[in-house]
């Protein structure tokens, strides 16, 4: 007897594989289980001005990437008559401008869109080497280090040494945080206070993401290395900040901006939401991740609209197993419902029913002729494909005639298996009488009207086009049926006398 243990470890590997694709594009991709959820997007427009100088130009602006909380999809500028390119530095990404020569106020945008995604795959750069420490003169160096001391005192680790810091900065009182404010700014003198402790420490540039902001300026804030990832302080607070509706936009520290053949230069940021559905978070997170990847979504539009229905034929298929096996429903043919129910889905259910019957019935009238003929099987068929065509172009025009839009749809109906199944039917009429053609025809239709509901559902829809590991989970519970051999439901009148009794 053969053993049944590899079949159901290739039951198991299907359901397993099928599960563990799809947990993962829920989890890297962030697409949701369900349909109708939306995924924010945020649209930061900078805004550059300055005067130019009569002499070549040439613009550096500090932009984000990918970060903790945020994918961006997309980037872009405005800035007619400049060369424009981005930049990857080692201190960062950086939009550069250029021109040859220009003269008087000049305004250029520079606009991206960040996704707000909890899954969004950034690296952890550790910083390098080891911290150079500021130079300091007379009482600027005795006053940082009278509040590193006091600062090492409450403190226990490098987080906590910056966060009293921050405090004693923070402080009115405090005359040594007010004699270092004046030479410099409170962020730098933070970071340089922190290096002649040997910790590492870095000046990054912040957005408030708030709705419908115009003219908003970055916020400077301070990220300290804890040995295992950068901590994010708020200057005002002395906290440590969430990256939720905080955008860094400059996070190496460098110049936010940078202008050559110009003066008078300054940067001001807007900003709107907007929401989008799934498939459109997931289209533009994969376009923006340069990785090689198998996703349907990384077709053409085109093509993805396809397979969006290619995609649901496997329900149709689960769905006509289920009753055939289980419930014992017999259909015209084994998969015809499914065809006939891809073709509701283009035409709609009730004009697709009407049309179905029209033709079906048209068909069997114009077949019980040909079989006096006494034609070969092969001619015969071929006179009812050409049959079935000429049915559908008449009801086609006759539809567009008289106004009803709904015809036209007629067309995409499959002409060869509703040839085939005018054939079935019409052999099936002479062998075992009319009966069996309604019980048969009765169960393709309502066979084709159920997988048309599964196919029209939007949850349904969602999980098959957005998690392709579904498929493998339909064909392991379609392989399990194919081993059912109990009784099928229909079956069960036929023990109805015993009950009785």
């Amino acid at each position: 007897m053969t053993s049944r243990v590899p079949f159901y470890l290739l039951i198991s590997l299907l359901i397993i594989v099928g599960m563990s694709m799809s947990i993962y594009r829920h989890n890297v991709y962030g697409v949701p289980w369900t349909a109708g959820q939306k995924h924010q997007v945020w649209e930061v427009e900078a805004r550059v001005e300055f005067q130019a100088k009569g002499e070549p130009v040439k613009v550096s602006l500090a932009t984000p990437d990918t970060q903790e909380g945020f994918t961006l999809i997309n980037e872009n500028t405005s800035s007619p008559g400049y060369g424009f390119a981005l930049i990857n530095t080692e201190d960062g990404r950086r939009a550069e401008w250029s021109k040859r020569e220009e003269n008087g106020q000049q305004i250029l945008y520079f606009k991206n869109q960040m996704l707000v995604d909890e899954n969004a795959n950034y690296p952890i750069e550790p910083p390098l080497g080891n911290v150079t420490p500021a130079v300091l003169d007379g009482p600027i160096k005795t006053a940082a280090d009278a509040l590193l001391e006091q600062a090492r005192q409450r403190s226990a680790d490098n987080v906590t040494l910056a966060r009293e810091l921050i405090k004693q900065f923070n402080d009115k009182e405090s005359q040594n945080a007010a004699l270092l404010t004046k030479e410099m700014s409170k962020a730098q003198a933070i970071v340089a206070i922190l290096s002649l402790e040997g910790i590492h420490a870095r000046v990054v540039g912040a957005l408030q993401l708030e709705d419908g902001r115009r003219r908003q300026n970055i916020i400077p804030m301070v990220e300290v290395w804890d040995n295992e990832e950068w901590q994010l302080f708020n200057l005002d607070t002395g906290v440590q900040d969430t990256f939720e509706n905080l955008l860094i936009w400059n996070e190496k520290g460098t110049p936010l901006l940078e202008v050559m053949g110009g003066t008078n230069s300054q940067v001001s940021f807007s900003i709107i939401a907007q929401d989008i559905s799934p498939q459109q978070a997931t289209d533009e997170k994969i376009q923006a991740e340069s990785l090689l990847n198998f996703s349907i979504h990384s077709l053409p539009i085109e093509e993805q609209a396809m397979f969006k229905t290619i995609m649901l034929i496997p329900i149709g298929a689960l769905i006509v197993v289920l009753l055939r096996v289980l419930v014992g429903l017999k259909t015209s043919g084994t998969f015809m419902p499914v065809l006939i129910a891809v073709a509701f889905v283009q035409t709609q259910l009730v004009p697709g029913l009407v049309g179905f019957l029209l033709i079906v019935g048209t068909g069997l009238i114009i077949r019980s002729y040909l079989s006096r003929l006494n034609l070969l099987l092969v001619a015969r068929i071929s006179a009812v494909i050409i049959t079935v065509i000429m049915i559908i172009s008449v009801f086609t025009v006759v539809a567009f005639k008289i106004g009803l839009v709904e015809g036209l749809t007629i067309t995409f109906f499959p002409m060869i298996i509703l040839s085939w199944t005018i054939e079935r039917m019409s052999i099936l009429w002479e062998e075992e009488g009319a009966k069996q053609v309604l019980i048969q025809g009765g169960g393709s239709l309502l066979t084709a009207v159920l997988v048309y509901l599964a196919m029209t559902n939007d949850f349904v829809r969602h999980l098959t086009f957005n998690f392709v590991g579904i498929q493998l989970v339909i064909l392991a519970l379609i392989l399990m049926l194919g081993n059912y051999t109990g009784y099928r439901l229909s079956e069960l009148k036929r023990f109805k006398p015993l009950v009785k009794d």
